[in-house]
């Protein structure tokens, strides 16, 4: 596995201390990993270290409670500081009160969880503001290319867009890849939500979570959620559709963005844009190898915007019916990007450029394609999505 200093340098500087370090993010994107690497990076100063992984069944069976838990640490610890390494202890009964009762007593305590509930207030309002959190999410591509060479692999561009970055999945062949993501993404959907929110209508769930998964980067309401329920003769109420999308931002599947309309000047709070957490949610759902490129193309772009630790809006021009979709802000700079599979065709070439119309050229424009020919304008910057990706920064771009 690659170093993953992305997030090791956020991380390192509170290694000592007694802020409950927090690492969350969506199952097998890595976080065990993470826990591993900065575990290895403790181990060169200090032995005072003790482990625990709560998806062990062996180790759930003998430390299921806080109790336990806090007793198993003072038994086990050496004289000094000690680092507390608990992965995925959402699975321990009152993990909270144990974490906060360790943080007290000269331990440096890291924990991991599948599921943002605990850092919902129910929990972290027990830490009294005492916690750092970090999500960490599937690779990039710039990580792909890494890890995929330590594995003497390659990874196109066209890969990424199908399949996308579960790190596990590089590992194995087109049949066995497959298998794998379906398994991921039967775990995360069971385990992690319709057991845990005991969840009793399955096919209505399923409905819905299928329709979002597929439905990414696109601006839609819970209200027509319940439309195309009610298509399929399905009843699903919109207080459950909205509970539904929770469970799912809370199990880190999906991300949401609110348009900002140029008319109101506020966010429409009525609709949402969705990405998923990884394009291979919405692959492994479509039927005879026809991908949605195109829209997993717009979510690559978020993903990889968001690695890049920019903040995301989408502009919505009401008077045409129009969107920018990504206002990326960062460290005072601004740009309006456009993502569009292609715009070799004149129509999507309007279309796509069009959007920017009413944009000042006060802060850069840029769109994003797979297309092999430069489309720049003197106003507008095109970037090749091969060339986007391995970007560090948009203030990279020439």
């Amino acid at each position: 596995m690659i170093i993953r200093e992305h997030y090791l340098k956020q991380i390192r500087g509170f290694y000592d201390s007694d802020l409950i370090k927090i690492i969350t993010g969506v199952r097998r994107c890595g976080k065990s990993i993470i826990l591993e690497q900065i575990k290895k990076e403790l181990s060169e100063k200090s032995d005072n270290i003790i482990y625990l992984n709560f998806e062990d069944e062996m180790t759930l069976s003998q430390i299921s409670n806080g109790e336990e838990l806090v007793s198993y640490v003072n038994n086990h610890k050496k004289d000094g500081k000690c680092y507390i390494f608990l992965d995925e202890i959402h699975e321990v009964i009152h993990w909270e009160k144990a974490v906060k009762t360790l943080r007290l007593h000269d331990n440096s305590v890291f924990i991991t969880g599948s599921n943002s509930k605990i850092l919902s207030q129910e929990y972290t309002s027990a830490f009294s503001g005492r916690y750092v959190s970090f999500r960490i999410r599937p690779f990039v591509y710039k990580e792909i290319l890494e890890y995929t060479k330590s594995l003497g692999k390659e990874c196109s561009v066209s890969d990424y867009l199908v399949w996308g970055g579960f790190p596990k999945r590089f590992e194995f062949n087109d049949e066995d890849r497959l298998t794998y993501l379906k398994d991921l993404n039967e775990s995360i959907i069971v385990r992690d939500l319709m057991i845990r929110f005991s969840i009793r209508n399955e096919m209505l769930f399923r409905k819905v979570v299928n329709y979002i998964l597929m439905s990414n980067s696109r601006i839609f309401s819970a209200r027509s959620i319940e439309g195309y329920l009610k298509n399929e003769h399905i009843e699903g109420s919109i207080n459950t559709i909205i509970k539904y999308l929770e469970y799912l931002e809370q199990a880190y599947v999906i991300n949401e963005i609110k348009p900002y309309s140029t008319k109101t000047k506020n966010e429409l709070s009525y609709y949402f844009k969705i990405y998923d957490e990884d394009v291979s949610f919405n692959s492994i759902r479509c039927m005879d190898n026809r991908y949605d490129l195109t829209h997993n193309l717009e979510n690559i772009v978020y993903n990889e915007l968001i690695y890049m630790n920019y903040e995301l809006r989408v502009l919505h021009h009401n008077e045409d019916d129009t969107e920018i979709d990504f206002i990326a802000s960062k460290d005072g700079l601004q740009y309006y990007i456009q993502v569009a599979y292609s715009v070799e065709n004149e129509q999507t070439y309007e279309r796509e450029f069009k959007a920017f119309a009413k944009i000042d050229n006060i802060h850069k424009k840029i769109i994003i394609t797979n297309d092999d020919i430069d489309y720049s304008t003197s106003t507008v910057t095109h970037l090749k999505l091969k060339d986007f990706l391995l970007l560090n920064s948009l203030e990279d771009i020439r």
